[in-house]
C-alpha cells in the first residue's frame, strides 16, 4: 500500500453524456414518448409521456387530473419508464424544465398513491390470512385432542375384554378340576363293584339261598346301567359344553385380534400390544392342549363304560342261571341287603355332585351369554369408532391442505409486499433526488445500564400504516412532539439492518456519484457505534467497515463487465477548530501527534470537489487494507472523559473514499468519493462536567455544531449568503450541504430521561435539515483517461 501526499485530482475532461447532438437527442424523445403513448393507451390507464419544451403535448382535463377518489393503475413496465423518464428540453430553459418537473411530481404522486393503497390492500389480505391459518391450527389441535380421548376410551375397552377373557379362563379350569373329580369317583365306583362281583363269585355256591339277594342285585344292577347311562349323557353334555366355549373361546380370540388390529391401525405405534397378543394365544394353544388331553381321559372312559356293558353282559347270562339257585341264596339275602344298601348312598352321592355340575354349567352358560353380547357391544363401538377416526383423519388431511396452501398464499403475499416495499422505496428516493432534499435517518440506542434501573424510554414509534418506520414521538413533561424522517430504526435495530437501507446509496459512490453520510447526535447517542461500530465483532460492525467492504466485493463483481478501479483513501479529525491527519506517520518524541505543526487548507475546485492541503492520501487495494487504516486513525483519533460518556468523541471524524473507474470496452470513465463522517457529540457544559482541557474541547465542539445549525438554517430560508465559512466543518462539507450530492444524515437519539432536552433539540435539527433542498445529484463522468488515471 502506497502513501503519498497529493491535494489535487487528475485532470477532467468534458463529459460524454453531452456531446450528442440536439436533433438527435428530440427524435429519440419523439419516438420514446409515441411508444409509451401508444402502449398505455391501449391498456386504458393515464398515459405517462415524457414533456419537453419543444413539443407539448395536450392532456384531456379528466386524464390529466384524476379524481381523488379515482385510483390509477400502473404495471412495472410504467413505473419504470416514469423513473426514468428524464427532461429532452434545452439545458438553460429553467421555465420548461419547472413545468416539466411539477407534471413529473404529479406523476409521482399518483403512481405513489397508487403504491400506498396497494400496499394497504396486501397488508390487509396478510392478516386476513394470518388469521385463517390460526383458526386452521386450532382446528387441528381440537382434531388430535379428539382423537386422543377416542384412542383412551378404546384401551379401556380393550382391557376389560382381557379381564373377562381371564376369568373365562378361570373358569375353564374349575370345570376341568370338576370333571376329574367326577372320574375319581367313577373309578371309585368300578372298584366298589368289582368287589361286588367278587362277592358274588364267592356266592355262586350258595345262588339258591340268595334268590332274594339275587333279585335285589338285579336291581341294583339296572340302577347301575341308569346311573351308567346318565353318566355317559353327562359326559356327552360335558364335550358338547367344552366344543362350544372352544368356539367361544376363539370368537373371543378373534375379536380381540381385531381389536388389536384395529388400535394399531389407528396408532400406528403402539406394537406392544401384538406381544400380548402373542401371549394370549399362546395360552390358548396351552389351554386346548388340556382339553385335548381331557377329550382323551372322555375316550379312555367310554371304552371302561364299554367293558362295564360287556360285563353286564356277563352278569345277565349269569343271573339267568342264577334263577335256578334263588332258592339257595335265601339264606344270604340280609348281607346282600346291606351291601346293596351302601352302593346306593354312593349312587345317591353320584346324582348329587352332578345335579351341581349342572348348576355350574348353566351359570357359565349366563355369564357367557353376558359376555357375548358385551363383546357385541364393544365391537360395534370399534366400529363406529374406526369410522369416526377415518372421518377425522380425512379432515385432518383436508385443514393440512388448507393450512399449506395458506402458508403458500402467505409467501406470495409477503414476496410481494417486499417487491413493494423496494419499489416504494426507489420511488421515494427518485422523489427525493428530484427535490434535491438531504435524506435523514433516526436511531435511537436501547437503555443503558448507566441510565439506572427507574429509568423508562421517552421515545415511542406510532404504529399507524402510514408512519410505520418514518415515525418517532418524543414525550417530555406530559407532552408529545411527533417527527417524521425517511427512516427511523428502534433501539431493537441491528447493524445490519440500518446499513441495508444506505447500502443503495453507497453503490452510487461506485457509479460515479459523490456521496456523503454523517452521524449527528449528542454525546452518548450512540454516532460512533452507528458509524464504527466494533470492527473485530463481525455482527457489529458499523457503517464505515460494512460500506467499504460493500465498494471492494461490488468492484470486484464489475470486473467481469470490464471495469476497473482505483481507490484511494484519507482520514482527517477537526479538533478544537484544527484539521489533524490521522493517516500521518507515528511522530517521534518531542513532536505532536498527526502533523500538528502542519497548516491544512481546505479548497474547493470548480467541480465541486474538496481537497485538503497537504493530507495524507493512501492508496487502497483491498478491505485488509482499509482496515489498517481504520485502526491507525482510531488510535490516533482524540477521546476523553466526561460526566455524559466515558469514551467520548472530542473531534470531528471524516473519512474520505475517492473512487475512480474506467470501463475498457466503452472507455466510459466515473468518479465519485464516499464522505463517511463522525460529528462529535453535542453536550452542555452544566452536565459535562468538563474543566480545563476538557472545557475547550466542548466549547470547540458546540461552536463548530452552531456553524452546521446556521447554515442549515440558511439553506432552508433559502438565503442568498450561506456561512460555510464560519467554521471548519461547514466548509469541508459545503458541497455535501450546498452542492450536487447524495447526503445522509443520521440523528442519533438516547432515550434517557435526563437526555429528553437534548434530544428534542437533535430531533428538531434533523426535521430543519430534511427540509434543506440542495440541488440534484449529477453524476461525474470524463472522457478518456489520460497515463495519470490508469487504473491497472
Amino acid at each position: 500500500m502506497a502513501s503519498r501526499n497529493q491535494n489535487k485530482p487528475p485532470v477532467t475532461k468534458n463529459r460524454v453524456g453531452d456531446d450528442a447532438p440536439l436533433d438527435k437527442r428530440r427524435k429519440i424523445a419523439e419516438k420514446t414518448g409515441g411508444l409509451m403513448s401508444s402502449t398505455l393507451s391501449s391498456r386504458g390507464r393515464q398515459a405517462l409521456t415524457p414533456m419537453n419544451n419543444h413539443k407539448e403535448v395536450s392532456v384531456a382535463p379528466s386524464e390529466a387530473e384524476a379524481p381523488e377518489n379515482e385510483i390509477i393503475e400502473f404495471t412495472k413496465e410504467e413505473v419504470d419508464a416514469l423513473l426514468n423518464e428524464r427532461f429532452k428540453g434545452k439545458k438553460f430553459d429553467s421555465k420548461g424544465k419547472q413545468d416539466w418537473m411539477t407534471e413529473y411530481l404529479k406523476k409521482l404522486k399518483v403512481c405513489i398513491k397508487w403504491f400506498q393503497n396497494s400496499l394497504q390492500d396486501l397488508n390487509v389480505e396478510k392478516d386476513n390470512l394470518r388469521e385463517t391459518l390460526a383458526s386452521s391450527e386450532r382446528k387441528c389441535v381440537e382434531t388430535e385432542a379428539a382423537m386422543k380421548t377416542k384412542e383412551e376410551e378404546l384401551n379401556d375397552i380393550i382391557s376389560k375384554l382381557e379381564a373377562k377373557v381371564s376369568s373365562l379362563k378361570e373358569s375353564l379350569a374349575k370345570e376341568e378340576i370338576e370333571k376329574q373329580d367326577a372320574l375319581d369317583s367313577h373309578m371309585r365306583e368300578k372298584e366298589a363293584r368289582m368287589a361286588s362281583e367278587k362277592t358274588q363269585d364267592s356266592l355262586r355256591e350258595e345262588l339258591a339261598r340268595a334268590v332274594q339277594n339275587a333279585l335285589n342285585a338285579n336291581e341294583k344292577l339296572k340302577a347301575q346301567e341308569d346311573n351308567y347311562k346318565r353318566l355317559q349323557e353327562y359326559n356327552t353334555s360335558l364335550q358338547q359344553y367344552n366344543s362350544k366355549l372352544q368356539n367361544e373361546l376363539k370368537a373371543e380370540t378373534d375379536a380381540n385380534k381385531r381389536v388389536l388390529n384395529e388400535k394399531a391401525a389407528i396408532l400406528d405405534n403402539q406394537t406392544t400390544l401384538k406381544g400380548h397378543y402373542k401371549m394370549l394365544q399362546n395360552e390358548f394353544t396351552s389351554a386346548k392342549e388340556s382339553r385335548d388331553a381331557a377329550v382323551k381321559q372322555k375316550e379312555d372312559a367310554k371304552r371302561e363304560v364299554d367293558v362295564l356293558r360287556a360285563e353286564l353282559q356277563q352278569v345277565r347270562e349269569d343271573r339267568e342261571r342264577q334263577l335256578l339257585l334263588v332258592q339257595e341264596l335265601t339264606s344270604d339275602l340280609n348281607k346282600t341287603k346291606e351291601n346293596a344298601g351302601r352302593t346306593f348312598e354312593e349312587v345317591n352321592n353320584l346324582i348329587i355332585k352332578s345335579s351341581a355340575l349342572e348348576d355350574t354349567c348353566s351359570s357359565q352358560r349366563e355369564q357367557i351369554s353376558l359376555l357375548q353380547n358385551q363383546l357385541a357391544a364393544a365391537t360395534q363401538k370399534l366400529k363406529m369408532a374406526d369410522m369416526t377416526s377415518s372421518e377425522i383423519r380425512t379432515e385432518f388431511e383436508n385443514q393440512k391442505q388448507v393450512v399449506s396452501d395458506l402458508q403458500d398464499r402467505l409467501g406470495d403475499a409477503e414476496s410481494k409486499l417486499l417487491e413493494g416495499e423496494n419499489l416504494r422505496k426507489k420511488l421515494h428516493n427518485t422523489i427525493l433526488e428530484l427535490k434535491g432534499n438531504i435524506r435523514v435517518f433516526c436511531r435511537v440506542r436501547p437503555l443503558l445500564p448507566d441510565d439506572g434501573p427507574a429509568a423508562e424510554a421517552t421515545v415511542s414509534f406510532p404504529s399507524s400504516l402510514e408512519l410505520a418506520g418514518r415515525g418517532i414521538d418524543l414525550h417530555q413533561s406530559g407532552q408529545r412532539y411527533p417527527f417524521t424522517f425517511d427512516k427511523v430504526f428502534d433501539h431493537n435495530a441491528t447493524q445490519q439492518e440500518v446499513f441495508m437501507e444506505i447500502s443503495q446509496l453507497v453503490q452510487s459512490a461506485l457509479d460515479g456519484y459523490k456521496v456523503c453520510i454523517f452521524a449527528y447526535g449528542q454525546t452518548g447517542s450512540g454516532k460512533t457505534y452507528t458509524m464504527m461500530g466494533r470492527p473485530d465483532a463481525p455482527l457489529q460492525k458499523g457503517l464505515i467497515p460494512r460500506s467499504l467492504e460493500q465498494v471492494f466485493q461490488t468492484s470486484q463483481a464489475l470486473a467481469a463487465q470490464g471495469w476497473k478501479y482505483k481507490m484511494q483513501a484519507s482520514m482527517l479529525e477537526i479538533y478544537n477548530e484544527t484539521i489533524r491527519d490521522l493517516l500521518a506517520p507515528r511522530p517521534v518524541s518531542g513532536t505532536e501527534a498527526g502533523g500538528a505543526g502542519k497548516q491544512y487548507a481546505i479548497r474547493h475546485d470548480a467541480d465541486g470537489n474538496t481537497f485538503v492541503s497537504d493530507l495524507t492520501i493512501a492508496d487502497v487495494f483491498s478491505i485488509k487494507d482499509v482496515s489498517t487504516l481504520l485502526q491507525q486513525a482510531a488510535h490516533n483519533r482524540s477521546v476523553g472523559k466526561t460526566d455524559m460518556n466515558e469514551h467520548s468523541s472530542r473531534s470531528h471524524l471524516v473519512f474520505t473514499l475517492r473512487i475512480y473507474g474506467v470501463n475498457e470496452s466503452t472507455e466510459q470513465q466515473v468518479q465519485g468519493v464516499l464522505n463517511l463522517i463522525d460529528l462529535a457529540g453535542s453536550e452542555r457544559l452544566s452536565r459535562s462536567g468538563a474543566t480545563g482541557e476538557r472545557l475547550k474541547e466542548t466549547q470547540a465542539i458546540n461552536k463548530s455544531l452552531s456553524s452546521l445549525s446556521d447554515v442549515i438554517f440558511a439553506l432552508a430560508k433559502k438565503d442568498d449568503h450561506v456561512p460555510f465559512r464560519n467554521s471548519k466543518l461547514t466548509y469541508l462539507l459545503q458541497p455535501c450541504l450546498g452542492g450536487d450530492s447524495k447526503t445522509l444524515m443520521f440523528v442519533n437519539v438516547s432515550p434517557d430521561p435526563s437526555s429528553v432536552g437534548e434530544s428534542l433539540c437533535s430531533l428538531r435539527f434533523a426535521a430543519r435539515v430534511n427540509s434543506c433542498e440542495i440541488g440534484i445529484p449529477r453524476r461525474q463522468t470524463i472522457k478518456p483517461l489520460d497515463s495519470r488515471l490508469s487504473c491497472g
